[in-house]
């Protein structure tokens, strides 16, 4: 079977890059002790969400590649407008993320902990499951 291309892949392809980038950071006492990859490996598992939600509307037919969100109030209002019409949670969960993954992760660097940096990867990757079926 030949290998999927990285469009192929989709979210998971960001998602399984973000943990390759944590793999090669040394853990000392449940803490990474590099703070800038650990930051990158977040900035790249909040692009596999977001990849999740553009191929999620994709899928529906509902938008163009010119049509995607460009902000992060775009992308609640797709999720509103057509993945979560009568139920929050998947907004809910969109913006718990947004601040988990690229506020407190990547753009405070925040999050350094091992335990817990596992843990919003499994966040994010339930999160992709949920949009794309994969």
């Amino acid at each position: 079977m030949p290998k999927k291309t990285p469009k192929e892949q989709g979210a998971m392809y960001y998602l399984e890059n973000a943990r390759g980038i944590l793999r090669g950071i040394p853990i000392e006492d449940d803490i990474y002790s590099e703070k800038k990859p650990v930051r990158e490996a977040f900035g790249t598992a909040y692009l596999a969400i977001l990849e999740a939600i553009n191929e999620a509307l994709f899928k529906k037919g509902v938008v163009t590649r010119r049509e995607l969100p460009k902000s992060f109030d775009g992308y609640v209002a797709a999720l509103k407008k057509h993945l979560s019409v009568n139920n929050g949670k998947l907004v809910r969960e969109f913006d718990r993320l947004y601040d988990s993954l690229h506020i407190a992760g990547y753009y405070r660097g925040l999050i350094v902990g091992a335990d817990t940096v596992k843990e919003e990867m499994k966040a994010a990757e339930a999160f992709i499951k949920k949009l794309t079926g994969k």
